[in-house]
């Protein structure tokens, strides 16, 4: 009996522990779309990516270091296979390859994220990032050989589409009026999905941590991004890096980002992902409030009828994907 309370104090505590966490991250993704809209316009996205994947690694250096010593402490304490392979897994070859691949692909999400944040507006951003729910269903099937997608939540996958379509269009149901920097936004959500997808794989076989891989994904691509832009743009234009007006723009999304991605994984640790999926989808009431306070956008109805659509069929694709897991739960038993 005292083992059974102790065990409800310890899941409360966790919840309690894992919706703060959740409502802070939540708080800064909803913020991510309104600092890149104010940056000024001489700041383009391939430099405002490139200077904020560097300020996000130096931010992370830290935590990996420590979390590697961490490691070496415990493999002394004791030695097993999960903590070494935590230790050493990315060392092997084919993790080198795929933390290579994905710095890579991170060098070009982040440029078309803040271009179609540019081009979409942060309300629509706000609300088309919310259907990365549908591109995760669909690649945990065909990668992951996740169970089949069931028909409740194939049909609330259309009907977020269809919200998103509302509020992209203001209900006119015209695709001329479709915006250009949602199919940006579109297509860069089913990349950054994509590589998700393959590294929850490597997470699950504990062969890569999430700080590893946010902080190396991030070195690379700020690499990759600064060692190239001056390929495109003109030399001059590294006075934009070093402007103090301008860096303030820069230090803030890098900040924001990584503080919303580390409590992110902090709140996985404590609550389902469920729960915490949930959580999440609430990002474009605080991105349509921020926005109109700070951006002077227009909030309209049809954004609101978007929004409520939206969030009601994340609700039901995480319940559906809960209800299937303890179902299979139970056959095994």
């Amino acid at each position: 009996m005292q083992y059974i309370l102790l065990l409800t104090k310890m899941e409360n505590y966790d919840l309690k522990k894992g919706l703060i966490c959740g409502t802070i991250g939540v708080l800064g993704i909803s913020l991510q779309p309104i600092i890149a809209n104010s940056r000024p316009s001489v700041i383009d996205p391939y430099i405002f990516a490139a200077v904020t994947a560097l300020i996000m690694a130096i931010i992370f250096f830290p935590l990996f270091v420590f979390e590697r010593h961490k490691l070496k402490s415990s493999i002394e304490v004791n030695s097993n296979k999960k903590i070494y392979s935590l230790l050493n897994g990315w060392k092997k070859k084919n993790n080198l390859k795929f933390l290579a691949i994905i710095g890579i692909t991170f060098s070009i999400v982040p440029v078309l994220l803040f271009l179609s944040f540019d081009l979409a507006g942060a309300i629509n951003s706000s609300l088309t990032l919310k259907s990365e729910v549908f591109f995760a269903l669909l690649f945990g099937y065909i990668f992951l050989k996740e169970k089949r997608i069931s028909k409740v939540q194939l049909l609330f996958c259309a009907t977020l589409f269809f919200g998103l379509y509302i509020a992209i269009t203001q209900g006119s149901f015209n695709l001329l009026e479709f915006n250009v920097g949602v199919l940006i936004l579109l297509i860069d959500v089913a990349l950054f999905t994509l590589i998700h997808t393959f590294t929850k794989s490597r997470f699950d076989r504990n062969e890569l941590s999430p700080i590893q891989v946010v902080f190396i994904r991030n070195l690379l691509s700020g690499i990759i991004l600064f060692s190239t832009y001056f390929i495109f743009f003109p030399l001059d234009r590294i006075n934009i890096v070093f402007n103090p007006n301008y860096f303030m723009y820069y230090l803030l999304m890098g900040l924001d980002y990584s503080v919303s991605l580390f409590l992110w994984y902090k709140t996985l640790s404590y609550i389902q992902i469920g729960k915490a999926g949930v959580l999440n989808s609430l990002t474009p009431i605080l991105t349509a409030f921020f926005s109109w306070i700070i951006l002077g956008d227009v909030f309209t109805i049809f954004h609101l009828i978007g929004m409520i659509i939206i969030i009601i069929s994340i609700y039901v694709i995480v319940r559906e994907k809960k209800l299937k897991k303890n179902l299979i739960l139970n056959e095994k038993k």
